[in-house]
């Protein structure tokens, strides 16, 4: 009975331990409301991600962390280590995308318990990024509508709303994300190729 309890704590701290690195505030700043580093990540940041979260995305990935769906923290924490880590641990690569899926998963499995009302206004963003990330029209509509509901109760976050709405922009015009072609080994079209000269989107 002991040993299940410690190995629950044990599993909560893990959560929390990923929580506490990806909403660090900079140095020198004071509860910054968006993160550099998470729009404009460098390799030091990358590196920084493989290193030390590297061996819990495995776990992640491969339905290790299970219990750690059933609270609104420990579940955020495990879409971040499935949607928001291998972007910066497999940048460039298919491995990127490779569990886009079960943290989509796991954002409806958090909306439907009623998590994302127990996260802040910026930890609610990062929930429901999966759909954003996801190629496939009736997601970017969910995701536009979620982020909307976001942005009318918190109105700081326009620019969420703004991002979410160039994603459902960019997927309309293409059907996907020209910026993994590369990474998911797809032909880019001519039009593609034009767009990415100016854009990034992963």
């Amino acid at each position: 009975m002991r040993e299940a309890r410690d190995e629950g704590q044990n599993a909560a701290s893990d959560a929390e331990t990923v929580l506490r690195f990806w909403f660090a505030d900079e140095p020198g700043s004071r509860e910054s409301m968006f993160q550099s580093r998470w729009f404009f990540p460098t390799p030091e940041f990358d590196r920084l991600c493989t290193t030390r979260f590297l061996a819990s995305y495995e776990d992640a990935a491969h339905g290790r962390l299970e219990d750690w769906k059933n609270g609104p923290r420990s579940c955020l924490a495990l879409v971040l280590l499935l949607d928001q880590f291998p972007r910066n641990m497999f940048r460039d690569t298919a491995r990127a995308f490779a569990t886009d899926a079960k943290a989509r998963e796991l954002t409806r499995h958090a909306i439907a318990s009623g998590f994302d009302r127990d996260l802040s206004p910026i930890m609610r963003m990062f929930l429901y990024l999966p759909l954003e990330h996801s190629e496939n029209l009736n997601d970017q509509l969910e995701s536009v509508q979620l982020t909307s509901e976001l942005v009318s109760e918190n109105r700081d976050y326009t620019e969420i709303l703004q991002h979410a709405e160039q994603h459902l922009e960019v997927f309309r015009r293409f059907g996907r994300f020209p910026g993994r072609n590369h990474a998911l080994g797809r032909q880019s079209t001519r039009e593609e190729m034009n767009f990415l000269k100016d854009q990034k989107w992963r």
